[in-house]
């Protein structure tokens, strides 16, 4: 009832505790679930990487992450109630999850810094259950034997939520592909958050991440790595905000 056309795509149109709540449903129906969420720069990968898009149409929750794309939706009959970023969505779910005893797997980031991250969770959110951790190597997704061992660890740690930090698009796909094999009932793409949570990146102040100035924070913070996503890649936005405009005005 609540998932809208936006742009190239759609969104699941929730408050936080909706989205919580929602996520917590898919943890009880038997199947495989896989959440993503929505920022400039996956609106912008979509209109040219085909299988992104695909993994776009068959998601379970799609929850819009970026100021931006809130404000591009309130040209429309029916704004995005609010941003979910994947950052903070987590910690959310994290909370959750130690009341009511859900097991979390942490995928992702550099050697050592899921165990930091996990360490840090634990310490937050007490009675937090983490499963397990593993840093993949770079180009692990080509690489067959680590893909296996990968879904070895997470099937005998059975969690009930897979969190991937491998970035976009990266993290998507492997969910996607691996899906039915990993058997989790709920896995999200969550980008940076767990070099977050182990103190490895600072994110923005609260002030800057409200007034939808992060990308500037991160920008300042690694300018070679983020220049061109921010700067070059992302302003294509403007293109695929004209192109779709009937969409997002109806």
């Amino acid at each position: 009832m609540n998932r809208m056309n936006f742009l190239n795509t759609q969104v699941d149109n929730l408050t936080m505790k909706e989205a919580v709540d929602k996520l917590e449903g898919l943890l009880h129906d038997g199947k495989y679930h896989y959440v993503v969420t929505p920022n400039v720069d996956h609106i912008v990968k979509l209109e040219h990487d085909k299988e992104f898009k695909e993994i776009y149409d068959k998601a379970d929750l799609i929850l819009t992450d970026g100021m931006p794309l809130v404000w591009i939706s309130k040209l429309s009959k029916t704004p995005i109630k609010e941003k979910i970023s994947g950052s903070d969505f987590f910690p959310e779910v994290c909370k959750v999850a130690a009341e009511k005893r859900y097991k979390i797997f942490l995928l992702g980031a550099g050697e050592g810094v899921a165990d930091i991250a996990a360490k840090n969770l634990k310490s937050k959110y007490p009675g937090l259950e983490i499963v397990g951790t593993y840093s993949p190597s770079y180009g692990f997704e080509k690489k067959e034997d680590e893909v296996k061992e990968i879904i070895q660890i997470v099937n005998r740690a059975k969690p009930d939520i897979l969190a991937v930090g491998l970035g976009a698009p990266k993290q998507e796909k492997f969910i996607y592909k691996y899906l039915s094999e990993l058997k989790v009932p709920v896995s999200l793409g969550i980008g940076a958050t767990i070099d977050f949570e182990a103190g490895n990146i600072k994110r923005a102040p609260k002030l800057m991440q409200s007034l939808g100035l992060e990308w500037f924070y991160r920008l300042i913070k690694e300018p070679k790595r983020m220049f061109k996503r921010y700067l070059v890649d992302d302003l294509a936005i403007l293109r695929v905000v004209i192109k779709y405009r009937k969409k997002v005005v109806a």
